[in-house]
């Protein structure tokens, strides 16, 4: 049995942990612990992921990827994870825009540095596998970004990765920022990023910092998504992982990514509510 998303239809167990997580979303309210038993694996986190989906009353504007450690790829089998980013959540900045982004008070709150690509058509319905060659022709164009990773479940993180797969993959907005100028024909190690919180430097690196570099993200999640019957979209984006590392915040903070001469992206961390759960 398929659901909406064409994903394998959750069983009893695996929808009422989507509820839980989905009801503490909307109601922006800390879970103290995982809600049910933690999946043994990313097939049923994805289900689970799938059934929350379905009860988000939001359409999907992208997605994010995230790493998951090389010591768990074995695991695993994959080196990476995804999930959704909802359009009510995505904020587009200029010129260094300061922009408002909510996070959950009591559960996990970090922002990213990313890079993140747009799609330039509607993948084949049908098409399972991927080259990289094949991913870097999907994508029509590619921004600096600013992921809000947070979560009502304060160590979602320190759970794994099934449990961050399980909601949502930690995502809760993005900021798109301005399109990085030849991309494509720019060395990687030329795409550098130091990021700050409280005026504070709390991380440096660049996209040279994933592993396969963004193309590599893009391709991983063409495969996945199109393993679940949801292939990406025509002016889909994808944050394509972190690249300076995964930096703690708290509401009423601020947070500042440096691009260099490809931009610049401002936050002000505020507290989730029911009225913002975008």
């Amino acid at each position: 049995m398929k659901s909406q998303t064409g994903s394998v239809a959750a069983d009893t167990a695996s929808e009422e942990i989507a509820k839980r997580f989905v009801a503490a979303r909307r109601k922006a309210l800390p879970l103290k612990d995982f809600p049910g038993a933690i999946p043994a694996d990313l097939q049923t986190a994805y289900v689970i992921q799938d059934a929350a989906i379905e009860l988000w009353p939001d359409q999907i504007g992208g997605w994010k990827v995230g790493r998951i450690p090389v010591e768990l790829e074995g695991r695993f089998g994959i080196d990476r994870l995804a999930g959704p980013i909802f359009r009510d959540s995505i904020r587009f900045a200029a010129d260094a825009d300061s922009l408002d982004m909510p996070v959950f008070d009591g559960g996990f709150a970090a922002i990213e540095a990313e890079y993140v690509a747009v799609i330039g058509r509607d993948a084949p319905a049908g098409k399972l596998s991927w080259t990289f060659e094949e991913a870097e022709e999907m994508i029509s164009d590619l921004c600096i970004g600013l992921e809000i990773a947070s979560s009502p479940l304060k160590t979602i993180n320190e759970l794994g990765p099934p449990v961050v797969v399980s909601d949502f993959g930690n995502n809760a907005g993005l900021i798109v920022g301005p399109s990085i100028n030849d991309w494509r024909n720019r060395p990687i190690e030329s795409m550098g990023c130091t990021s700050y919180i409280a005026g504070s430097k709390v991380g440096e690196g660049g996209a040279f910092r994933l592993t396969g570099g963004f193309i590599r993200s893009v391709q991983f999640v063409l495969e996945v998504n199109a393993q679940r019957g949801i292939p990406l979209r025509s002016g889909d984006f994808v944050a394509t992982g972190q690249t300076t590392g995964i930096h703690d915040i708290q509401t009423g903070e601020s947070g500042r990514l440096d691009f260099g001469d490809d931009g610049e992206l401002n936050c002000a961390i505020v507290e989730m509510t029911p009225g913002n759960a975008g």
